[in-house]
């Protein structure tokens, strides 16, 4: 199988590469990609060799064109390419049987789409694309036969729990969220306490600062609920959250006769980025096994939506539809950004969200590049935005 990594220095893009190391007879590494971060571009292209690689930040050809003159600094097998539609290139060539779509944000939209235009099997962490163009993604999928399998350990865990049962006979889904490092802390404490530091301390989960200051506001889970709308065709109402510290059961699938199916590991993203690679086959894996010998606590309780609103703005999104995941998502990049930047105080987040997307035009069937001029408008109205 040839594969492609879209975002290969990412915390997803890693995690992959480690997957395919460990199958080298069976997985074929032929084109990385990344935005600014070319030396470690340049040290996977050492190790794995691939045909092409991509770096979309344009500023930065200089600095690798003097790497290349040292063939110990950048591979002669690898081919490099520059700028953001080279990303689509390597998507949609035809000598790439899988795509990892690993790129944080909508900037891993158009890499995504490609992929799915060319009809390939897409192996879709970023969630960001479902919750942009949610219908228009799927809507091309079905036309092109290109096969969506979600990284996202939550998605993974209902991608693995539908091999049950029919699609028809599912009577909701459960998400579990971590609860972040806040879990337990009520508005007010957030209100005074919520730092970056505090923010940026993961308790069970090793990520990017985008998606670990996302799981703070339990945004990430909101963006989940989105993506679960789409992927999976269900209805919002179909789609409920419970929080479970110990991240080891990644959610539920309820049928209509009251069975519910779990998915359990430990938390590691290895496990979801093979399976997406090697479905329906399952090959040995290299992430840690639970250890049944020892003593487990599951522990689960509903969120508290007074201390985590974000929650909220994904039912609200996936019930509404249109051009407001876009807005969700765009305005939740920026204010993100503010906070880490420390323009923005973390209880500013959701309250920013919720007015621009109670402020912006919806469309009930916008085409993509309404999707795109309405997240460049969101973003606008985030960095001008003050409490």
């Amino acid at each position: 199988m040839r594969i492609a990594v879209l975002g290969s220095t990412g915390s997803i893009g890693t995690s992959c590469l480690d997957v395919i190391a460990a199958n080298p007879e069976r997985l074929e590494l032929v084109g990385v990609t990344a935005h600014r971060r070319w030396e470690l571009l340049a040290e996977q292209c050492r190790t794995f060799q691939p045909r092409w690689a991509v770096l979309s930040d344009e500023t930065q050809h200089a600095a690798v064109s003097t790497a290349q003159a040292s063939s110990t600094q950048w591979p002669s097998e690898t081919e490099l390419l520059v700028g953001p539609d080279a990303v689509e290139r390597l998507a949609s060539h035809p000598e790439v049987d899988t795509v990892v779509c690993g790129i944080v944000g909508a900037a891993g939209l158009r890499g995504a789409w490609a992929a799915v235009e060319s009809g390939k099997r897409v192996a879709i962490a970023n969630k960001e694309t479902l919750v942009v163009a949610g219908p228009l993604v799927m809507q091309l999928a079905a036309k092109t036969g290109a096969e969506l399998i979600p990284v996202d350990s939550e998605h993974s865990a209902i991608y693995q729990c539908l091999q049950s049962g029919r699609r028809a006979d599912v009577k909701r889904i459960v998400l579990t969220a971590s609860g972040g490092p806040f879990r337990g802390w009520s508005k007010s404490r957030l209100e005074s306490e919520a730092t970056i530091e505090r923010a940026l301390a993961h308790p069970t989960w090793q990520m990017g600062p985008k998606i670990t200051i996302d799981s703070a506001t339990m945004m990430n889970k909101a963006l989940e609920i989105i993506e679960a709308r789409w992927l999976f065709g269900l209805d919002a109402d179909q789609i409920s959250v419970v929080v479970h510290p110990q991240s080891i059961v990644h959610s539920f699938v309820e049928f209509v006769d009251g069975s519910v199916i779990a998915q359990l590991s430990p938390p590691d993203m290895k496990l979801p980025i093979q399976y997406a690679l090697t479905y329906p086959e399952r090959w040995e894996g290299i992430s840690p096994k639970l250890d049944w010998s020892a003593v487990h606590q599951f522990d689960f309780a509903p969120p508290d939506l007074d201390a985590f609103p974000a929650l909220a703005l994904g039912f609200e999104v996936a019930r509404r539809g249109g051009a407001s995941g876009a807005v969700l998502n765009a305005a939740n990049e920026v204010a993100v950004q503010r906070f880490l930047d420390g323009s923005l105080r973390f209880t500013d987040i959701p309250r920013a969200c919720r007015e621009i997307l109670n402020a912006h035009n919806d469309d009930a069937h916008p085409t993509l590049s309404e999707l795109l001029r309405q997240d460049a408008w969101a973003r606008e109205e985030m960095l001008r935005w003050k409490s």
